[in-house]
């Protein structure tokens, strides 16, 4: 159940519109967030410029994961890598922890987050592990981030949450697997997972849209989640099935359609990913799509309106991938960086630090 209220909401969202605040050109422009490991074995947030160089780096209290982006002002939030016990508030001009946000008994976070249209609230994906349940837990961004109550995600093991392009409606995967505190990172349930995709009204998180996957594939558990602008999901998968056939880790999905269409390279090149799909990103102008595949060091790049197979990319421990002003941009765990535009790849630069799972765009400011 929960305590959330639409008046809530609303109220939250009409304090954020008359907040004054500062912008991302005041943190020095950052084109990209990602969380590392530095050559010293500390954690931290960097804002990337374009070309993949350091803007900042923020001190993490550990493992970092992915972070959401502030529409607004210079802030973001690390999330801790999976069961996750904080998230951390960073004032990013100045370099400062605003908040530090910690889920209510029997919850976990899990990786990930994402704003309202408005920049009012934050939604964090969490694991009601005792339920067995996945959570939304909903935040009042304007108002020290006090937590106003939650909602749940219609399945198992939600992952990443990200705010579709109508501004009004939320994305959520709920990955199937169900975990525990107590049992560490085991899966409890890959006999009798059923993994998701649901939609949820990001005003007062009801339910708008659910599809799930395939009894012959309800193996693949949907893990990260990018939106085209006209609304088309992409979604990588982990198979958590036999791994000497591995089917297509890109699903597709059209809310309102009643099924998930899969996209996978030829049975060679498919193998090469073993099982798993680390992040995935659809370019600015929605002709390209690419999953990564750091255990097999390989990129997987669809194209077109339908994203069919075009290419795959070597780049060893590849796993971060975001959209750049022209093409993808890739990080991995070398502390590289590489750009894909018009059908070139570029390396960009090498750091000594490394790149976790995620690559995450600033949103454009006016």
């Amino acid at each position: 159940m929960t305590d959330l209220s639409r008046r809530r909401l609303l109220a939250a969202a009409g304090a954020a519109a008359c907040a004054p605040s500062l912008g991302w050109a005041d943190a020095g422009g950052p084109v990209f967030l990602a969380a590392a490991r530095e050559r010293d074995g500390r954690y931290a947030l960097h804002g990337l410029s374009a070309e993949g160089a350091s803007l900042f780096a923020l001190p993490l209290p550990g493992r970092g994961h992915a972070a959401a982006a502030h529409p607004r002002r210079p802030e973001a939030v690390a999330f801790a890598r999976r069961p996750g016990r904080f998230a951390l508030v960073i004032d990013c001009a100045e370099g400062r922890e605003r908040a530090r946000l910690t889920p209510p008994t029997g919850r976990a976070f899990c990786g990930h987050g994402a704003y309202s249209a408005d920049g009012a609230l934050l939604f964090t994906t969490e694991n009601a592990f005792e339920a067995g349940e996945g959570r939304l837990g909903v935040w009042d961004a304007g108002a020290g981030y006090r937590r106003l109550g939650e909602v749940p995600t219609l399945g198992v093991g939600p992952h990443e949450v990200v705010l579709a392009p109508d501004g009004a409606s939320l994305v959520v995967a709920n990955g199937g697997i169900l975990t525990h505190p107590d049992s560490g990172r085991a899966k409890l349930n890959l006999a009798t997972m059923r993994p998701n995709l649901a939609r949820l009204s990001a005003v007062d998180g009801g339910v708008i849209d659910r599809v799930e996957a395939a009894p012959a594939l309800r193996r693949n558990s949907l893990r990260h989640l990018a939106v085209r602008a006209d609304g088309l999901v992409a979604c990588a998968a982990q198979w958590e099935g036999d791994l000497r056939e591995v089917p297509p880790l890109l699903a597709l999905w059209r809310p309102g359609d009643s099924r998930l269409t899969w996209r996978g390279a030829p049975a060679e090149t498919q193998s090469r990913t073993r099982g798993y799909a680390g992040s995935v990103a659809t370019s600015a102008n929605g002709e390209l799509a690419a999953l990564t595949a750091p255990r097999g060091g390989v990129a997987l790049v669809f194209s077109g309106a339908d994203f069919a197979f075009e290419r795959a990319i070597d780049l060893r421990d590849v796993c971060g991938v975001a959209a750049a002003a022209e093409g993808l941009v890739f990080t991995d765990g070398d502390g590289g960086a590489a750009a894909l535009a018009n059908g070139i790849l570029e390396a960009r630069r090498t750091s000594n630090r490394s790149w976790d799972n995620h690559l995450v765009s600033v949103p454009a400011q006016s």
